[in-house]
């Protein structure tokens, strides 16, 4: 979508120079860019965009737009490899695009039911899977989209992480382990699932057993720079928060990092 990267090319260096500098002033460039038309376009590409983007007065939309401009402008991201940025675009189109804010609550769920999403729609847009694909989709997709139980006796829903052995092996099965699209629908399932901030800890997130059995060297700097990105989300025109929650980000990186890297040795 090369219409829509440039504009989001143009959001992150207007906000660079000072001339985007509050979140009233994204939203306005974001709702003007992306008319009827146009959301139509990119929902014809990826099912789920539209009614994302018209939720809650349209506030996850200018969330996405505000996680691009957060990761096209981030050290990480500048010094990824040109594969790994790739990756990162699709990462970042694909986080939310389940997330429904319709009840007025969080929606703690999304990560699990975009991931399934953006494994539906990837191989639409040309990228491989495996030959167990058709057979094994329609399992994988239910498991995955479905994949939440109750908090307790809350009426709160959350991700529920004991579906997790089946859901990665069935990314592996149906996209090959570790592939472009495989590191693209585990990046989006586990967005939501690692405690980087202290102010926002996660409802369902992932015990160092899980993090050492699921997470890898390959995963990791994807992992981070979504996870920086958004943050940014929320954060651009707070740049104290915004400093904070990735100091906060970072140290936590750092100590997987290192967990895998000895593992490696």
């Amino acid at each position: 979508m090369p219409e829509m990267m440039a504009f989001v090319s143009g959001l992150a260096q207007d906000y660079q120079s000072g001339d985007i500098h509050s979140w009233q002033m994204m939203a306005e460039r974001v709702h003007a860019f992306f008319t009827p038309d146009k959301l139509d376009a990119v929902d014809a590409v990826a099912p789920g965009w539209r009614d994302m983007s018209t939720c809650a007065d349209g506030v996850t939309l200018v969330h996405v737009m505000c996680v691009f401009t957060g990761l096209l402008e981030s050290p990480e991201f500048e010094q990824a490899s040109k594969a790994q940025q790739e990756l990162m675009k699709w990462i970042v189109f694909f986080h939310d695009i389940s997330k429904d804010l319709s009840d007025g609550r969080r929606d703690q769920t999304h990560g699990f039911r975009s991931a399934a999403m953006a494994g539906a729609t990837l191989p639409r847009i040309g990228f491989p899977v495996t030959s167990e694909y058709d057979r094994f989709f329609q399992e994988w997709f239910a498991l995955t989209n479905g994949a939440v139980t109750n908090q307790g006796a809350s009426t709160d829903y959350i991700h529920d992480n004991r579906q997790l052995p089946g859901i990665i092996a069935g990314i592996d099965r149906i996209f090959g382990h570790n592939t472009p699209a495989a590191l693209i629908v585990k990046t989006v399932l586990l967005h939501f699932s690692i405690n980087v901030v202290e102010e926002w800890p996660q409802v369902a997130p992932l015990t160092e057993t899980e993090e050492r059995r699921y997470l890898d060297l390959e995963l990791l700097p994807l992992l981070k720079m979504m996870m920086l990105a958004d943050n940014d989300g929320w954060t651009l025109f707070d740049p104290a928060t915004r400093e904070q929650y990735r100091q906060e980000t970072l140290a936590v990186f750092s100590g997987l990092e290192s967990m895998f890297e000895l593992k490696e040795n």
